[in-house]
């Protein structure tokens, strides 16, 4: 049985930081270094070391296409590029096929259509 995780990490992209707490609904989460509001990027989330820009900037690409790492912790929240040459491989692929952004992030290889 699936009961998730009591907890969500919010991340600041602009200052590379990232912090885990019990989601807070209507409520804006600051970051601490800057004022500026964090994202909620779910429970599932691998946070980067701070100095690894390749893994902030993938990232940054996919929280802003949409994509999170909520889930119910069974199964993960599905493939997520971790590299900027792997955002660009499925940035190109999305762009060739004519597919949104957020589904070519989200396949582990984007040449494949889905469900094959």
């Amino acid at each position: 049985m699936c009961y998730g995780s009591p907890t969500t990490h919010y991340v600041c992209l602009s200052c590379r930081v990232a912090v885990q707490e019990t989601p807070r609904p209507q409520r804006e989460n600051p970051c601490r270094r800057c004022g500026q509001p964090m994202t909620d990027a779910g429970s599932n989330l691998a946070v980067p070391r701070r100095g690894d820009r390749d893994a902030w900037d993938a990232l940054a690409t996919v929280l802003r296409s949409g994509l999170t790492f909520h889930s119910c912790g069974c199964s993960g929240p599905g493939y997520r590029p971790r590299t900027r040459a792997e955002v660009r491989d499925r940035l190109a692929v999305a762009r060739r096929q004519d597919i949104p952004v957020r589904d070519a992030l989200a396949r582990p290889d984007p040449w494949r259509a889905p469900g094959r």
